[in-house]
């Protein structure tokens, strides 16, 4: 893998990955591309995935490269972390581990032959952190420099990953906005009643029967196209 100096081709290698990153449609999608980036940009890297831990150290797989690194970081019994050092990353931004079987191995990471993992934060709140990590087949893959380009990398990512989750929100936004619009037009025609009797009465509805907004404007929707469920039938 490239070994970059600290000038321009760095910077070209960083410029690209962001354009990459920021031309993703989703979250996933960006996940996605972020872990095949993290293989071809950081030194020594052979495989990487990104995680979510939770306090208590439940985790789940987001993206991954391949295989056997999807079960590097699968949860094992009780669904917890299979690495302890990963819990350090709720006290720090990087947590590197150089040799998987030091001390005598018989972890997950060293059970697979993953010798070396580099771990970066992506996104971090209370209660989960987001996080990319790298992995190497040999010991002391990840260096100092790896560890600033992974650093630099994942400060990409999270832009990217934060930019494709406001467009998603903004679309999902977009779509339930028609769909009550539909609703309420359903409701006026159907109650002979305006605009803000329709809306208010779909949000009546909705309290009196614990459904989202959104999932009974749906099923009003379907109901009046002919593909079932069931309406607001009273004001």
């Amino acid at each position: 893998m490239p070994r970059f100096p600290t000038g321009f081709e760095l910077a070209e290698a960083l410029t690209a990955a962001a354009r990459e990153l920021h031309g993703t449609g989703t979250p996933d999608d960006t996940m996605h591309t972020a872990v095949t980036l993290a293989v071809r940009l950081l030194p020594d890297a052979e495989h990487a995935d990104i995680s979510e831990i939770q306090r208590g150290g439940r985790l789940r797989s987001l993206a991954w490269t391949d295989e056997t690194v999807r079960f590097a970081a699968e949860p094992r019994q009780g669904g917890h972390t299979p690495h302890p050092d990963w819990e350090r990353l709720w006290t720090t931004p990087v947590v590197r581990t150089d040799d998987s079987e030091a001390d005598g191995g018989g972890n997950v990471l060293s059970g697979l032959g993953l010798r070396s993992a580099l771990s970066l934060r992506l996104r971090a709140d209370r209660r989960r952190l987001t996080v990319l990590t790298a992995y190497a087949r040999k010991p002391l893959a990840f260096d100092e420099d790896a560890t600033r380009i992974g650093r630099l990398f994942t400060a990409h990512v999270s832009l990217a990953l934060d930019s494709a989750t406001v467009r998603e929100q903004l679309t999902e936004a977009m779509r339930t906005r028609d769909l009550i619009g539909q609703a309420t037009g359903i409701l006026m025609e159907r109650l002979d009643i305006d605009a803000a009797g329709a809306f208010e009465s779909l949000v009546k509805a909705s309290q009196r029967e614990n459904v989202k907004l959104r999932d009974l404007a749906r099923r009003i929707v379907d109901a009046n196209s002919g593909t079932g469920g069931r309406g607001v039938t009273e004001r």
